[in-house]
């Protein structure tokens, strides 16, 4: 399909980079972007049930600064009102998840205060979404008063967009917009993933 309208690709990719970059600016204007990525369109088929050869969207990532901040932004544009914006934490590293879940046993006052923030819900809706253990991780207690936040595998927040969203002139402000009402998240996770369970910091000087 690409082949057949490769000069019409082209020009939408064209289009999409300016997109994704001038996200980066605005960014980078409240928060610390090492490094932007934009996903290629074609698909690894090797072991998909799917064998079309292209994605029938676009997506890119931005990773923040580490090791001292934590988090990252995802945004996939698609037609027929499937895009959407994504923020928090897909696939922890093992270590990563002990000491989230640790931490919200020993304390989950201040991430529910965070989550549960009025401004915060209204973008971002009730709670994380992703995927979670049936009961709880091996070493806590399923009574826990936690378990609903201990339990998940990814703290991740979804806020989807319209087609008349996403050509609107104001996008990139929007998308920018709810990316930095995240910022009490990724401060709050930040601090924890760069400490141990007594507060000490892990990064090296």
């Amino acid at each position: 399909m690409v082949g057949e309208h490769k000069l019409e690709f082209q020009s939408v990719q064209k289009d999409i980079k300016v997109f994704y970059n001038a996200l980066l600016e605005a960014l980078n204007a409240h928060d610390e972007i090492d490094k932007l990525k934009i996903f290629r369109i074609y698909r690894d088929v090797r072991f998909s049930k799917n064998k079309l050869p292209y994605k029938t969207h676009f997506s890119g990532s931005y990773h923040r600064v580490k090791p001292r901040l934590r988090g990252g932004y995802h945004v996939q544009i698609k037609p027929n009102n499937e895009s959407f914006i994504a923020t928090g934490f897909w696939d922890p590293a093992p270590a990563d998840l002990m000491r989230i879940r640790k931490e919200f046993e020993m304390d989950d006052s201040e991430i529910r205060d965070i989550i549960n923030d009025k401004t915060f819900k209204t973008t971002w809706g009730g709670g994380f979404v992703g995927d979670e253990v049936k009961t709880a991780p091996r070493g806590f207690n399923k009574e826990d008063k936690a378990i609903d936040l201990i339990k998940k595998k990814q703290y991740i927040f979804i806020k989807k967009y319209t087609d008349a969203e996403v050509l609107d002139s104001n996008f990139i402000n929007e998308v920018s917009s709810a990316f930095k009402i995240i910022r009490p998240y990724f401060d709050y996770m930040s601090d924890v993933l760069t400490t141990d369970l007594n507060g000490v910091s892990l990064i090296e000087d």
